[in-house]
């Protein structure tokens, strides 16, 4: 199966935008990489689990749960160590740390298996949204896992940015 990754975070979009976003790129499955599954604020609050489970199903877009490469709150404390030490406010982080990288990978890539997360996927799958938080996907792990899976599978992969 060849797939195409799209990887997109919900901040800078509003609601209108980030489904809008979806559907021009075509999304036809909605994987969420994020551990806790809501987001602060109220102009956010469609990104919340419930909320945005209901919206991608009234728009036939089904919806998984990959809790297994949302990183740990150990190895993100490793980023958080980071970005206080740069003085960098999480929602300006343009990269992520060598240090979280390393860790995010020895945590839930290293010890995965690609093909065996491919087969989660429904057999029509063609393009796949990888979804998580930041704005920057170079600062968020949805690009490590979308690099991962572009190596080991030759998937391609788009970035959605607001």
């Amino acid at each position: 199966m060849k797939i195409k990754l799209i990887t997109i975070g919900v901040y800078g979009f509003d609601e209108a935008s980030f489904f809008q976003a979806l559907q021009k790129a075509g999304v036809d499955t909605f994987v969420d990489l994020r551990r806790r599954r809501s987001v602060r604020g109220a102009a956010y609050a469609f990104a919340n689990a419930v909320r945005l489970q209901a919206r991608l199903a009234q728009a036939g877009i089904p919806y998984q749960h990959w809790l297994n490469l949302a990183p740990s709150q150990a190895t993100r404390t490793v980023q958080n160590q980071a970005d206080r030490a740069g003085k960098t406010a999480k929602r300006q982080r343009s990269y992520l740390d060598q240090a979280f990288a390393a860790a995010y990978v020895a945590e839930c890539l290293a010890p995965a298996d690609a093909a065996q997360v491919a087969a989660q996927l429904p057999a029509d799958a063609r393009v796949v949204a990888l979804f998580c938080v930041e704005k920057d996907p170079a600062a968020c792990h949805r690009s490590l896992v979308a690099d991962w899976l572009h190596q080991k599978l030759g998937w391609e992969v788009n970035h959605i940015v607001p």
